[in-house]
């Protein structure tokens, strides 16, 4: 999961942490930089997004 806004108390991070999904929050610009059906990497326990080619 990545989100453009958020807190590590917000809903999207705690239920990412419940099942175990890597999230980043935060990320300037998310929405415009990945596009719709592209593939990317996220590492959430470095807090990276890798735009696969």
């Amino acid at each position: 999961m990545v989100t453009e806004t958020g807190a590590v108390m917000a809903h999207g991070p705690t239920v990412a942490r419940e099942y175990g999904i890597p999230a980043v929050i935060c990320v300037p610009a998310a929405t415009e930089r990945i596009r719709d059906g592209q593939l990317i990497t996220v590492d959430g326990a470095t807090g990276t997004v890798t735009l696969d080619s």
